[in-house]
C-alpha cells in the first residue's frame, strides 16, 4: 500500500508513519529525517538544504527529488511506503506520479496557533530522530530517548518564529495538494492522544 501523509508541521506526521510502518509492515519514507541526516554528514546536498531548512523554507524540488527517486530503488519499497514530508508542492506531486501510483492520501488537520504551542515541547533524539513531546509523549527520562539512551533536543526550526514561518509556506505551497489528491484524500483531525488519532487514521484508511 502507497500512502501519503500530508499535515501542517507539527501535525504528527512522523509518529504516524512510523505506526503504520509497523501496522503495515512497509518502510516510512521521512524527507526530513533523510535531509538531516544530510546535513549531519555535511554532504554537498546537506550544505544546500540547510540554508532552507533553518530559515522555514521549502528545499527545491530538485534536491528532495534525488534523495526520494534514490530510496524508492531499495527493495524494502516493493509491497509499498509511507511518505512523510513528501510531497509537498503540487510540481512534486506531478513529478511523483510519473514515478508512481499513490492509493491513499492522509490530511493530518490542526489550526496554527495549537501547532505553534505544539512544537515549542518537541524533543528530537541526536542519535535515532526518534520523536518526543514534554506534555504528550515524554520519555521515561528527561531529555534521554527512550530507545536508544541518545540526548534529545530542540530543533532549530521549532522555534516559535521558524514555525510561523513555515505554517506560512505550507499554506502557500502545500495545501494546494489537497485538491490535487481530493479523491484520494482522508481528512483526520489530529488533536487527541497518539493513540486516538492512530485509531482515526486506520479507521480512513480501512486496515
Amino acid at each position: 500500500m502507497k500512502i501519503i501523509l500530508l499535515g501542517p508541521p507539527g501535525s504528527g506526521k512522523g509518529t504516524q508513519a512510523a505506526m503504520l510502518k509497523n501496522r503495515l509492515g512497509v518502510p516510512a519514507i521521512s524527507t526530513g529525517s533523510m535531509l538531516r541526516s544530510e546535513i549531519a554528514a555535511g554532504t554537498d546536498i546537506g550544505i544546500k538544504a540547510d540554508g532552507y531548512i533553518s530559515r522555514g523554507e521549502l528545499v527545491p524540488d530538485g534536491i528532495i527529488l534525488d534523495i526520494v527517486e534514490s530510496r524508492f530503488n531499495k527493495p524494502d519499497c516493493i509491497k509499498g511506503f509511507i511518505l512523510d514530508g513528501f510531497p509537498r508542492t503540487v510540481a512534486q506531486a506531478k513529478a511523483l506520479k510519473n514515478r508512481t501510483e499513490i492509493d491513499a492520501v492522509v490530511v493530518l488537520d490542526l489550526d496554527d496557533e495549537f501547532i505553534v504551542k505544539r512544537m515549542g515541547g518537541r524533543r528530537i533524539c541526536k542519535k535515532c530522530d526518534a520523536a518526543f513531546h514534554i506534555e504528550k509523549n515524554p520519555p521515561k527520562t528527561e531529555g534521554e530517548c527512550d530507545l536508544c539512551g541518545g540526548a534529545l533536543y530542540t530543533r532549530v526550526d521549532d522555534a516559535p518564529e521558524t514555525v510561523k514561518s513555515r505554517l506560512d509556506t505550507y499554506h502557500k505551497n502545500t495545501e494546494p495538494l489537497l485538491d490535487f489528491y481530493e479523491e484520494k484524500l482522508l481528512k483526520v483531525e489530529s488533536y487527541g492522544g497518539i493513540d486516538e488519532v492512530f485509531g482515526s487514521v486506520l479507521a480512513a484508511l480501512g486496515v
